[in-house]
């Protein structure tokens, strides 16, 4: 089966079946900040001859309360990397989601910042950073809010609230802290501005959640709060830890240096987890490899079939192009000894071919006797072509090797022989064959007649018969059948052409008839042979490759002509085999898959079409530990390999680029094409090779570049998190 692949991977974001609830907000900002307020009240009574008269009323304070110096653990909906995870997270930036969904812009960072800006962000360390916990293990240095304030628990410049702002009862709630040095704070942490686009809210909908009407209000039980790092993890691996952090009093340090002492931050929760080595080879990079030559340019149709490559030359001749061509059927060419001794050489194949399998000419008989039947020879050149007498011999071998098939085969075969030649001799029940049951045909019916006789009338029968048989001996009588009441006897052979006959036949003996329909079914679907019948030459399916194949279904029925000549006597027997030949379907088309996807990503998504509907594998096998055959029962037209999902989580593909998606219209979300173009996500990163993300600093910054792909003056923070999702990617292959 030919095939094309499209240019490289890309997000797997198919067209949804229904128009699903998950969207995205800028932000939640509260009608009233967290924070101390006081109610004051005065009245004035004016009196009949114009004199005021004011009362004031006693003050009513108030608190506005929010987490502020810590969050419990019940306040996380989820957070990616999942803490103590283990995997490849250098292109992915790491994400928490808070049920409150006006958490973080439920108290202001500072007067001088726009309400939008939230007053906590997400940072991410790597070991060696932080000098507290150099092994990035999550230590942190713990206390009182008032020993924080006050400097007590460690060096670094602490945040300068306003006392008023703090509840008495706040200064002894405890609370984590950690060093961050100055060098490092002012590398990693985001400005102000960038601040709002690292943080919005997501209302996620159950899977099957239909919008109600084309604005519908959020269903508050359903949002979250998402606050995302603006740093990868560290491509050559390690552990990291990642701390949601209060800038609260810390706002000029975001636009200016941070003290040389540092700053001790509030660590209002943490987690840790490691990422693996990055060996620049994901999905996105294995599956482009797969379906493109050097990264852009698709491979050939032809050099996705299953076959070894030939080179062929400029002007071949005759002999030449008719080994040409059967290479470029899946052929191969091997050295054979013929019986005689001679030397030549043959071509062979198994039942999987790149071409579809030329019609062979009405057989003689109606089934393969021996090899030697199967063999082709090629007069013209002197040649054999054995696939088909292999694929007997394997048959034949796979049968001879399964001891439970072997033995339910010649008890079918046994019962069957004694059920038709029973309906032989006796005519009269070839006509209602179909109620005939089993047991009438395979029971001894003369031990049957004699139990009969005992029984009828009390063993009245029996009795006359014993006391007349002396008499009638002695006088000489014997007792014979009458003229009229002899049957002839019917051709056993020819009564297996009756349906219905045939129908009784097999349930003659019905376990072991299905014990040998399923194993043949299994043969069909190639389940027992081994790679090497699959694929005779290894150069066919080299590592990292993808190869698609025609099943040839005279190869499968050669296979089963070999399992079901195995103790044939007569020819009663080769005539019972086919009543076994119409099981299971035959797969049409197969694709074989040797790559590093088999092993490192077990559960890829394989989805084959056929006009445009999905079409589920008859059978799929792993051999060794990165090859896997898929068979399909019809010839397919579209293949796609599909990363496996995930949830929402923000960060760059394999090949260095996002998924432009639409922010306007009836298709917010649907993919519109890569961006940048060229690739290379590297240009949006903030010099000192720290890897974090120029999200809207100086420089060549992500935003400005989103706002200018998508034709606006400036996407907001919901669209940002729209194009930063990190879809898994899908390759697709299509037969042209």
């Amino acid at each position: 089966m030919t095939t094309t692949p499209d240019s490289g991977p890309r997000p797997r974001t198919s067209t949804p079946a229904a128009r699903h609830r998950t969207r995205f907000f800028d932000h939640r900002i509260p009608s009233l900040y967290a924070g101390r307020y006081r109610i004051d009240n005065r009245q004035t009574l004016r009196a009949v001859d114009g004199a005021d008269r004011v009362i004031d009323a006693t003050p009513q304070p108030f608190d506005v309360v929010q987490p502020r110096f810590g969050i419990g653990p019940a306040a996380i909906n989820a957070r990616f990397p999942v803490p103590d995870a283990v995997g490849m997270y250098g292109q992915t930036l790491p994400h928490l989601n808070l049920d409150a969904p006006g958490l973080p812009w439920s108290r202001p960072l500072g007067p001088d910042h726009p309400d939008e800006v939230p007053w906590m962000a997400l940072l991410l360390f790597r070991e060696d950073e932080l000098p507290e916990d150099r092994d990035a293990v999550g230590a942190v240095a713990a206390g009182t809010v008032r020993e924080f304030l006050d400097g007590g628990l460690g060096p670094g410049k602490t945040p300068v609230l306003p006392p008023e702002s703090l509840r008495p009862e706040e200064y002894d709630e405890h609370c984590a802290t950690v060093l961050v040095p100055a060098a490092l704070f002012d590398a990693v942490a985001p400005l102000p501005v960038e601040m709002g686009y690292l943080a919005h809210v997501r209302e996620g909908g159950p899977p099957d959640a239909t919008r109600a009407g084309d604005d519908p209000e959020p269903d508050e039980k359903e949002l979250n709060a998402v606050v995302v790092a603006n740093r990868f993890p560290a491509a050559t691996g390690g552990r990291h830890v990642v701390h949601l952090v209060s800038l609260e009093g810390f706002d000029a340090c975001l636009t200016d240096p941070a003290p040389s002492e540092g700053v001790r931050l509030v660590s209002l929760t943490c987690w840790t987890f490691t990422s693996e080595t990055d060996s620049g080879t994901g999905f996105g990079d294995v599956c482009q490899n797969l379906a493109t030559t050097d990264g852009s340019d698709p491979r050939p149709g032809e050099e996705l079939r299953l076959r070894v490559p030939a080179a062929a030359p400029d002007r071949p001749t005759a002999p030449q192009q008719e080994a040409l061509d059967r290479m470029a059927g899946g052929a191969v060419a091997l050295p054979q000894r013929l019986e005689t001794g001679e030397r030549t050489v043959a071509f062979h194949r198994g039942p999987l071919t790149a071409r579809p399998a030329a019609e062979l000419p009405g057989p003689a008989a109606t089934r393969l006797e021996s090899p030697g039947e199967a063999l082709i020879y090629l007069q013209k050149y002197g040649v054999f072509d054995t696939a088909y007498a292999a694929a007997f011999t394997a048959g034949r071998v796979l049968a001879l090797a399964d001891d439970r098939f072997r033995s339910a085969l010649m008890a079918f075969r046994s019962a069957a022989r004694s059920a038709v030649r029973r309906l032989a001799s006796h005519p009269e029940l070839v006509g209602r064959a179909v109620s005939v049951s089993a047991r009438q045909l395979t029971a001894p019916l003369a031990c049957e007649s004699f139990d009969r006789m005992l029984l009828d009338g009390d063993g009245t029968r029996f009795t006359q018969a014993v006391d007349g048989a002396g008499p009638d001996l002695r006088a000489g009588r014997r007792r014979s059948v009458a003229t009229g009441a002899r049957r002839s006897a019917a051709d056993p052979r020819a009564l297996l052409a009756d349906p219905g006959v045939a129908e009784v036949l097999t349930r003659a003996a019905a376990d072991e008839f299905t014990t040998v329909t399923d194993w043949l079914d299994r043969l069909r679907r190639l389940e027992m042979l081994g790679l090497e019948h699959l694929v005779p030459d290894d150069r066919a399916l080299p590592p990292e490759s993808i190869r698609f194949a025609y099943a040839d279904p005279c190869w499968i029925r050669a296979a089963v002509d070999g399992a079901l000549s195995i103790g044939v006597g007569h020819a009663l027997d080769a005539d019972l085999n086919a009543l076994a030949t119409t099981g299971g379907p035959v797969p049409a088309c197969a694709v074989l898959l040797h790559s590093q996807l088999v092993p490192n990503w077990p559960r890829t998504i394989v989805t084959a079409y056929a006009g445009g509907t999905p079409v589920e594998p008859l059978r799929s096998a792993v051999y060794g530990t990165d090859i896997q055959l898929l068979l399909y029962p019809r010839l397919i037209d579209r293949f796609e390999l599909a990363e496996p999902p995930r949830g929402i989580c923000f960060g760059i593909g394999d090949v260095g680029t996002i998924e432009l998606r639409e922010i306007s219209g009836d298709c917010i979300g649907y993919p519109k094409g890569e961006f940048p173009r060229p690739a290379g996500f590297g240009r949006f990163l903030r010099p000192g090779r720290r890897d974090v993300l120029n999200v809207h600093g100086s420089g060549d910054a992500l935003v400005p570049a989103l706002s200018g792909a998508h034709g606006v003056e400036r996407i907001s923070s919901a669209q940002f998190a729209l194009q930063l999702i990190n879809a898994p990617q899908v390759q697709t292959f299509s037969r042209p």
